[in-house]
């Protein structure tokens, strides 16, 4: 054989061992199944660094970076996440989100009407309280009607949040939402929320306003240690302040509170009129008979839209078709008082 091996010219096939290359190797497509990963809460990002409450527990945060299979995977405040690595929370230590689950609502926004570009700002939320001053400043309707076009088209159920009641009467702006059957709940600075705490139980809540309408004092009566929580939170990165993100905190007596950054408007590029026709039940199978592209306005934009008929066949009122076509123009861009 020594002889054979160094006489090249008796050598044949199966003295050669031919290594392929590594570019050659068939790849698998099989992922981890990562049977091990424990669930867990968004609460907080920066940075690329996302603050994960393990089984919603406040007391058992977790920093934790996206895994490389899910690419650019979207992942924001309220999501359900898997998480696999070192999910002690112990400080330096970081986790890798290794699956997003499905979401069962969203709450996005555009930058304005024209941006096809929309930003999912909270994931599963089960309500959204539009926050809203009833003087200083004043109620804008045209906000308020885009957050309800928001929360209908998203999933989630829309409450009417009203501040500062000692400084006006409520009743003008209720009577306005009066056929919508909206839940309301009122707060005043000289007395506790209790009506708010309680319709925020246990629930995973959205809150969304303007700067100025008391929504910062109003996460601090209802989470007492908001501010360590945010700061714990903020963490992740250099310091940086989240007043600029959204962010979930824990409530003393169960629930999380998402408070999201004061904003100057609310883009609804992303809605389609059915989103909106969908809140509104007695609507929902007449809107299908109408013409392609209703935009279900009435009146010279959509003469021939079928909703009409429903109001004067008596199975809707004309109270509930105004206030559907409030929403649809508001999303339209064309709201008495813009957003």
């Amino acid at each position: 054989m020594g002889g054979r091996r160094g006489d090249w010219s008796k050598l044949d096939e199966t003295d050669v061992r031919v290594r392929p290359g590594k570019s050659t190797r068939p790849r698998s497509k099989r992922r981890p199944e990562h049977a091990d990963a424990v669930t867990a809460m968004v609460v907080g990002k920066d940075r690329g660094r996302w603050t994960c409450a393990v089984d919603r527990d406040p007391d058992h945060l977790v920093i934790a970076m996206r895994a490389r299979e899910l690419g650019r995977t979207s992942v924001v405040v309220g999501d359900a996440v898997d998480l696999v690595g070192d999910t002690s929370g112990k400080p330096d230590t970081l986790a890798r989100i290794v699956r997003v689950s499905e979401r069962a609502s969203v709450l996005r926004r555009t930058a304005d009407d024209t941006d096809p570009f929309e930003r999912v700002v909270v994931a599963n939320a089960e309500q959204l309280l539009i926050v809203c001053a009833l003087a200083d400043p004043p109620p804008r309707t045209g906000f308020i009607d885009r957050c309800l076009v928001a929360a209908f088209s998203g999933g989630l159920k829309p409450v009417l949040c009203l501040t500062k009641a000692d400084l006006a009467d409520p009743a003008e702006l209720l009577a306005a939402y009066a056929e919508l059957d909206l839940p309301v709940v009122i707060s005043r600075h000289d007395e506790d929320p209790l009506d708010i705490h309680d319709r925020l139980h246990n629930r995973v809540s959205a809150l969304v306003g303007h700067s100025g309408v008391g929504k910062s004092t109003l996460v601090n009566r209802l989470v007492p240690n908001a501010a360590r929580a945010i700061g714990v939170v903020s963490a992740v990165g250099k310091g940086r302040h989240t007043s600029t993100t959204a962010v979930a905190l824990p409530l003393p007596d169960g629930g999380w509170v998402v408070d999201t950054p004061g904003i100057r408007s609310f883009g609804l590029a992303h809605v389609e009129p059915n989103d909106i026709v969908a809140a509104f039940e007695e609507f929902v199978a007449p809107a299908e008979e109408c013409p392609s592209g209703c935009g279900h306005l009435g009146g010279a934009e959509d003469p021939d839209c079928v909703l009409d008929s429903v109001v004067e066949a008596g199975e809707a009122s004309v109270g509930r078709l105004t206030s559907l076509r409030r929403l649809l123009a508001s999303k339209a861009g064309a709201d008495e008082h813009p957003a």
